[in-house]
């Protein structure tokens, strides 16, 4: 199995799709099977970009990329 590497965008979208799947009863055994992850990276999602908005990952990345 290839391992792929997300931008923050993309784990911030997937775990909006988590948290509107749980909120319909779904398990996390089943969410991350949706968003194709396993549950200890569902996890540590969690904990990195639990609050964040897309834009604010994106804005940050911006910051990282002109400072460095």
């Amino acid at each position: 199995m290839k391992r792929t590497r997300h931008t923050a965008e993309q784990i911030i979208r997937k775990l909006k799709t988590a948290e509107q799947l749980i909120a319909h009863g779904k398990t996390v055994a089943d969410v991350c099977r949706v968003i194709e992850v396993t549950q200890p990276t569902y996890h540590r999602w969690r904990q990195q970009y639990g609050g964040m908005q897309a834009e604010e990952a994106l804005a940050a990345r911006l910051l990282r990329s002109s400072s460095g």
